[in-house]
């Protein structure tokens, strides 16, 4: 895993969920985030985000800019 990552806020937006869906997938194991060992952000990895959306079917918005974090 690469150390660059996507808020929750950009990886909500890839996902077209919210923000409170992808803090209740990270509690429950359904979506895992690391954290960035600074702040505590939930970084989430763009491969690991589509792998996600293609196996349950989810629908990424076209047009979508997303912000690494290093």
């Amino acid at each position: 895993m690469g150390k660059k990552g996507v808020t929750i806020k950009a990886a909500a937006e890839v996902l077209a969920v919210s923000i409170a869906t992808m803090r209740n997938w990270d509690k429950k194991g359904v979506l895992r985030a690391r954290r960035n060992t600074k702040n505590g952000y939930r970084l989430y990895q763009i491969r690991e985000l589509e792998r996600f959306a293609e196996k349950h079917h989810l629908r990424r918005p076209q047009n979508n800019k997303v912000r690494f974090i290093p």
